[in-house]
């Protein structure tokens, strides 16, 4: 074999080894039970969001019990048969409510999770590939949104976009962006050092093809590991934004974050309005940590070895 068919064989063989890690991850998290957990509830959770127009009764800004519901009484899980978890204070059907509040949820957590990973991989791909002082301006600016909390950061930038879906939307992506950054410069960084980084430029190959070609490809692991656990702290801070009020749409309109909101007037007389759409944030929430975390353990080398 020639220096030059070596020096090829090595720049091919990181890309394999990724294969190999990725299913060996595969079938290492069809063996771990959290992971099953987590898909499982994952999965029961898109399903729900996507089925929501099939499965939920009513409609979900519409109010059939609104002749139910008195000043002093709102009607519970089982006293209507027609509403097996009763009525909210406006007079919608809780179940119809908590399955349209899941695709609100799913939609803000799915965009702005994307929207910060597609802008934070930009920005960490120009700092990890260019260096020098492209990474330096970058990372000042990342570690200026890094000293704000997360939900802090969210919050201002929804309060100055305006009340509304696509403001929460915006305003999480936003506070995602620099852990993003940050992750895959990092993760870059690892890799410039390596034997098929340094072959590959042996060869004479251009700073932007080794960048995507090489670099980029074996250093995304850790940032899609990184998207399923946001996706967790999405639906979170989506829940909390509506709390404050920032959600926008009308006090009927299903999202779990608002129910939470005007379920608090009424605890006292109808403490499920609450309890329910918590359970399903804490759920969901769960599921995608459990995910992302054993797909962390499963690609660690560390555990790998075991």
């Amino acid at each position: 074999m020639s220096i030059n068919e070596a020096v090829v064989e090595t720049t091919m063989e990181p890309g394999a080894v990724s294969g190999s890690v990725w299913k060996d991850a595969f079938h290492r998290l069809r063996r771990n039970p959290a992971a099953i957990a987590g898909a499982i509830i994952v999965l029961a959770f898109i399903l729900i969001a996507v089925l929501a127009p099939v499965l939920a009764p009513y409609g979900g800004d519409e109010l059939p019990g609104r002749r139910e519901i008195t000043p002093t009484h709102i009607p519970g899980p089982g006293e209507i048969a027609a509403y097996p978890l009763g009525l909210d204070r406006f007079g919608g059907d809780v179940v119809s409510k908590l399955l349209w509040g899941a695709q609100a949820s799913l939609t803000i957590g799915i965009v702005s999770t994307a929207m910060g990973l597609v802008g934070g991989m930009i920005l960490g791909l120009l700092a990890g590939g260019f260096g020098g002082w492209v990474d330096s301006v970058i990372m000042r600016l990342v570690d200026i949104l890094l000293s704000v909390p997360n939900l802090l950061l969210a919050v201002s930038i929804a309060a100055v976009l305006g009340q509304g879906q696509y403001a929460v939307m915006i305003a999480i992506g936003v506070s995602q962006v620099p852990i993003f950054a940050r992750l895959l410069r990092s993760s870059m960084l690892q890799q410039r050092g390596a034997d098929y980084i340094l072959a590959a430029q042996t060869l004479g190959l251009s700073r932007s093809t080794i960048t995507m070609t090489h670099l980029l490809p074996n250093s995304i692991g850790p940032v899609i590991v990184q998207a399923t656990l946001t996706l967790a702290t999405a639906v979170i801070d989506a829940a909390a934004l509506s709390f404050l009020g920032l959600g926008g749409g009308l006090p009927q309109t299903a999202e779990w974050g608002r129910m939470l909101t005007y379920a608090q007037t009424e605890l006292g007389i109808a403490p499920q309005l609450a309890f329910l759409p918590g359970i399903c944030i804490a759920v969901t929430a769960l599921g995608f940590t459990l995910l992302g975390e054993s797909l962390r353990e499963a690609l660690d080398p560390k555990s790998r070895r075991r």
